[in-house]
């Protein structure tokens, strides 16, 4: 009997919007926390951030515009004031990208991942701004997440500064990013407006591998996998996730993620480039996983909307 009520429970809920909100939110931080690790070990092996990067742009746009000439054609048409939007977006994550990649040649992954755990307290004090409601829930939940990445960060990596300011940029641009997103982006198809970012994300990319004077080597089996996973798993698959998640939980749901996707991170650093984590990390990383739980409460969320919480 309780069986049945489960099942029942299960049906009930498996079509709301909440819940394709949070499984695609929880989809698309698995497949990004990839790209960290992944990057990091091809720039230490001697590949050029920018061209990789590059490369895996081209892949994904090449792959989304298939899909939608296939699937839907008509989702291929822009009009004007769509295209200004998506430039300004786009513009803004290209350049957030580029100083990313180009950071980890500096920082190692473990690190990078910690620092740009600051990234939900920006993007939440930037929709404050825009009139955002910010509960206690959010700041019990930040201080899960920040206290846990107090205890993480301990893994091995010399921070320079240009790695510093490299990283800080692609904080404070991804946040402001995420919330341009959530304010002036929703309305449209998500298919049609990631894959118009994308576009606008490889040019600003293309630019700025011109200017550092467009190397290229070829870069052999396991370049092109790393490429490959990056662009199709990581970029084509996780921007679409992404984008379906904001339509549903909004943007400030999914920044309180990110720890997430840091612990992800850390450990895919230790399994893959062979980084050691203490038992103080252990625990900084249980205290993130229960900041997101707080995240994924949906029904003291709802009831947070009337309350103190």
């Amino acid at each position: 009997m309780v069986g049945n009520r489960w099942l029942a429970f299960y049906r009930e809920q498996r079509g709301s919007p909440s819940v394709v909100g949070w499984s695609m939110a929880l989809a698309s931080t698995g497949a990004a926390a990839l790209v960290t690790p992944l990057a990091r070990s091809a720039v230490s092996g001697g590949l050029d951030p920018l061209a990789m990067l590059l490369a895996r742009l081209v892949i994904a746009v090449v792959l989304l515009g298939l899909t939608l000439a296939l699937t839907r054609p008509s989702l291929l048409r822009i009009d004007r004031e769509l295209a200004g939007r998506v430039a300004l977006v786009g513009g803004i994550a290209g350049v957030e990208i580029c100083c990313f990649f180009l950071s980890l040649a500096w920082i190692d992954a473990s690190m990078s991942a910690m620092l740009k755990s600051v990234q939900p307290l920006v993007v939440l004090l930037l929709l404050a701004v825009g009139g955002e409601r910010l509960t206690r829930r959010h700041l019990l939940r930040l201080a899960f997440a920040f206290a846990g990445i107090h205890l993480l960060a301990g893994p091995s990596g010399a921070l320079s500064s240009i790695g510093l300011i490299l990283t800080g940029l692609s904080i404070l641009l991804y946040a402001i990013q995420l919330v341009l997103l959530q304010w002036r982006l929703l309305g449209y198809d998500p298919r049609t407006v990631t894959l118009y970012l994308l576009v606008m994300m490889t040019l600003v990319v293309a630019a700025f591998w011109a200017v550092q004077g467009a190397r290229w080597s070829d870069p052999g089996v396991a370049g092109w996998s790393t490429i490959l996973v990056m662009a199709v798993v990581s970029t084509y698959f996780a921007r679409l996730a992404q984008f379906v998640a904001m339509r549903h939980i909004g943007g400030g749901q999914i920044a309180l993620l990110w720890p997430v996707q840091t612990l992800l991170i850390i450990l895919l650093s230790v399994l893959f480039l062979h980084e050691r984590l203490t038992l103080v990390q252990w625990t900084g990383g249980v205290l993130v996983l229960v900041s997101a739980g707080l995240a994924i409460n949906r029904r003291s969320e709802q009831l947070s909307v009337n309350s103190e919480w």
